[in-house]
Order: structure tokens, then C-alpha cells, then sequence
């Protein structure tokens, strides 16, 4: 970790909260989770989207742009039976407060949240059987040097008209190329240029029915 993400208030994200404590980046005006459910919207993307949690097995490892509130590690979490890794990439982490304002929607996590904070700051944050290690910092320059392999990618970045630098050409090559043979990927986005650039880093791609009001969604496999 590159740094303790409550002792650097300088890379705090600025927060309005909306509909009942959603929290929404003022940077890309972009809501951290859907506010038409964002438990249910995980489970049905990030989750049910990569095949989990049926794909599990102990060393099993879910990398992951755009920690955010935490929200999927916290969802893997409640369903995790067995030692899963996870990887997050993350720009800008919020303070404890902040999580904890936002976990406050989520109180069947509560259990899980709660060991989300104590553990924040720690080089690795274990959340029921899910060891969460943080990448703090700009992905472009944190993902190039990461030596990890991925068997399933949470793609979670803030909305591509919001943050294209985040779903770039050469950020989804870094991900094509950290996926272990028969990784996946899956993102609520079904973007055309965010489908074509996985097609382009070896993942054959597939549109599928979106959560809530979004039509579709994107999953791939790496074959």
C-alpha cells in the first residue's frame, strides 16, 4: 500500500449525499453505488456476473478498479466459504467516517463492515475469508507494475463519460494481460469502447441485462 489512506486527508474524495446516504463524488459527479439498490446491484453485476460465488476455491483471486466504499469486497465477502485474495485499485480512498456513513445503507453487512474499518490502514484488510490488500493511487501508474493474476475482475471505475482515463485502451491491456487463463471480468458499463478495448486485450466479451435501469452490462472471459 502506497499509503495509510486515513492519514493522507489530501487524497480524501469530496462527498455530497443523496437519496437517503448515497455518497456521490463531487471530482466526477458520479453516485459510488446505485441508488436503486447498490447491494443488489453488486450481486447481480460484480458477482453473479464472474460466476461467483460457484467459482470460489481457496488461493481464488478477484482484482478489482475502484475500491470505492468497499461495497464488493464486502458482498464477496458474505458469501466467501473459503480463503479468497482480493486486489483493489484505488485513487482516492475515503476516511473511516466517510465508510462508515456509507455502510450505514448496508446493515445486513454490518458484522463485515465493521471489520472492513478496523482493519483500514493495515497492509492487508481481512473481511471474513476475503484478505483485501489496497493499491493506493493514480491506476495508471499503480497497475503497470502489479505482478498479480487475476481469476475475476470487478471493472468499477466511475462512469467512462465521467472517468475515460480510468477505461482506457492501455488500462484494460493491463487487465487482459493480469487475468489467468479462464479469468473473467464483469462491469456494469456496456459502453462500445470499453467492450472493444477488453475484446482487444484477449477477452471474448458478452452483453447481458443491466441492473435496475441500465439496460446491459458487459462480462468476458479470457480463454
Amino acid at each position: 500500500m502506497s499509503a495509510l489512506p486515513d492519514t493522507d486527508p489530501d487524497r480524501h474524495p469530496q462527498l455530497d449525499w443523496r437519496d437517503g446516504g448515497v455518497p456521490v463524488s463531487t471530482r466526477f459527479d458520479d453516485p459510488y453505488f446505485s441508488i436503486a439498490g447498490g447491494l443488489q446491484e453488486t450481486r447481480h453485476v460484480f458477482l453473479a456476473g464472474n460466476n461467483l460465488p460457484a467459482r470460489l476455491r481457496p488461493g481464488f483471486h478477484v482484482a478489482e478498479l475502484g475500491l470505492g466504499t468497499g461495497l464488493n469486497c464486502l458482498a464477496l465477502a458474505q458469501v466467501a466459504r473459503q480463503p479468497v485474495a482480493m486486489t483493489s485499485f484505488e485513487a482516492w480512498p475515503m476516511s473511516v467516517a466517510q465508510l462508515e456513513q456509507a455502510h450505514a445503507a448496508f446493515p445486513e453487512l454490518a458484522a463485515l463492515s465493521r471489520q472492513f474499518r478496523d482493519g483500514w490502514g493495515k497492509d492487508i484488510i481481512q473481511v471474513g475469508h476475503v484478505a483485501l490488500r489496497m493499491v493506493v493511487g493514480d491506476v495508471a501508474r499503480t497497475l503497470p507494475g502489479w505482478r498479480g493474476r487475476a481469476d475475476a475482475w470487478f471493472l468499477d471505475g466511475f462512469s467512462p463519460a465521467k472517468n475515460p482515463r480510468m477505461w482506457d485502451d492501455g488500462i484494460m491491456a493491463h487487465v487482459g494481460r493480469c487475468t489467468a487463463p479462464g479469468g473473467t471480468f464483469a462491469t456494469y458499463t456496456a459502453a462500445g469502447a470499453v467492450r472493444r478495448a477488453l475484446g482487444h486485450a484477449g477477452f471474448a466479451v458478452e452483453r447481458r441485462p443491466g441492473f435496475g435501469r441500465k439496460r446491459h452490462m458487459s462480462v468476458g472471459i479470457r480463454p
